[in-house]
């Protein structure tokens, strides 16, 4: 073989620990990495034909771990999702086992829109899209700053609403009780 000549397999040994690497930032979990990147050769090694030799190896593998990814996540959630079709309608008029003091929790509400709106604003837009549900990755992409910035965010903005809102957690360990 020609060593200008393509080898296929050496480059895929090659890209191996950067595909853990990245699968590892996807997954966070190392048996699950180790199934995602079994996968991603082994669709690599399916459609080789389909690879266009003097482009990116180590891109098309990273695109083909990125969608192995966001597939097995989507079919877990669905394969999670659990429909109710019994007629349970009864449910709905039950009474609360306890009462709550609708004025007391007037003012937690009010203290903690006080207490996330005196953030940074940085801070308080991280904080912010990470409390409606977005993942880190998400708020990442959409305020083009990187993952571990965010989760730097998030974190200082937790730490500080807990000191500014410290005199509620006595409060509500009472309530856990």
């Amino acid at each position: 073989m020609n060593s200008t000549q393509f080898d296929f397999d050496s480059e895929i040994k090659e890209a191996l620990l950067p595909l853990r690497n990245y699968g590892l930032s996807l997954t966070h979990n190392t048996d699950e990495t180790k199934d995602l990147v079994q996968e991603t050769i082994l669709k690599a090694y399916r459609y080789k034909d389909k690879f266009q030799e003097g482009t990116n190896l180590r891109a098309w593998l990273y695109t083909i771990l990125k969608n192995s990814f966001i597939n097995n996540y989507r079919r877990e959630i669905n394969r999670n999702t659990f429909i109710d079709r019994t007629d349970n309608q009864y449910f709905v008029d039950l009474p609360s086992h306890r009462i709550d003091n609708e004025a007391e929790i007037s003012f937690i509400r009010k203290d903690l829109v006080n207490a996330i709106d005196s953030l940074a604003c940085d801070l308080r837009i991280t904080f912010k899209l990470n409390a409606e549900g977005y993942k880190y990755h998400e708020i990442s992409n959409e305020l083009h700053i990187p993952i571990g910035t965010v989760k730097t965010r998030i974190f200082v903005a937790r730490r500080i609403l807990r000191k500014q809102l410290q005199d509620y957690s006595i409060t509500f360990d009472q309530q856990m009780a």
